[in-house]
């Protein structure tokens, strides 16, 4: 059987990353968490007192960045490391979610985690969410995902998230953290936020996490078959 490259994309909190992570454990694919890579060099650059508009300081902090992912034994959840060290909890936290869109946004630092990206990908068999997986890191991807979900209803979701951090933040500083990042994600120079023409469309508003992982997974097996049946053919 055919392996494929799913690449979802979407808006902050419309729940891409456990849906991401169900997809690949149920096709048996390796799962990349896009964003945690940008939130770990976002710790990076905060531990190292960057200032993100001096473009010396950037490169400097690029050079001894190393970003690896880790499965844990114990819980089989696959954890994110900054340089050797486990900052999978560290990166989840507000100060790195207010932080990291305009982390992201630097030419540099998508220059050089979009490369790491697609050297991971580069042997099919992954699914990878982000922000401009479908439209720059993979645009051959065999499927293409884009997540959307209204305001409330992904502030809620992150302030759950939070909650079970125990992190107790306002609704309203939520909605304002997404709204902002929303906005810096879809109007960035490089590897905006956009929904591709290819791309299918889940709006995770009113269905339950089952069914949208059900309705990904459908489409990447039928993608899988025609592929196969095609190369059997040919």
């Amino acid at each position: 059987m055919g392996k494929i490259v799913i690449a979802i994309d979407g808006y902050s909190g419309c729940g891409k990353s456990s849906t991401a992570k169900a997809v690949a454990k149920e096709l048996g694919y390796t799962y990349i968490d896009t964003g945690a890579m940008y939130r770990a060099a976002t710790l990076h650059f905060l531990n190292q007192y960057v200032t993100l508009t001096n473009p010396q300081e950037v490169e400097k902090a690029l050079q001894n960045l190393e970003i690896s992912f880790h499965l844990n034994p114990d819980t089989g959840v696959q954890e994110t490391y900054l340089n050797g060290l486990n900052v999978e909890e560290q990166i989840r936290k507000m100060k790195i979610s207010s932080r990291v869109s305009d982390v992201a946004a630097i030419k540099a630092v998508r220059k050089k985690l979009v490369a790491q990206q697609q050297q991971l990908g580069k042997k099919k068999g992954v699914v990878m969410d982000g922000r401009d997986v479908g439209s720059v890191v993979f645009p051959g991807a065999e499927l293409k995902v884009f997540m959307t979900a209204d305001l409330d209803t992904r502030a809620g979701r992150r302030q759950a998230e939070l909650l079970q951090k125990g992190e107790m933040i306002p609704l309203e500083e939520i909605k304002a953290n997404l709204s902002s990042r929303d906005k810096i994600d879809s109007s960035r120079e490089v590897g905006p936020l956009k929904k591709m023409d290819d791309a299918l469309e889940v709006d995770t508003s009113n269905v339950t996490f089952v069914e949208q992982v059900a309705k990904i997974v459908e489409k990447a097996k039928e993608i899988i078959e025609n592929e196969s049946s095609y190369a059997g053919n040919h």
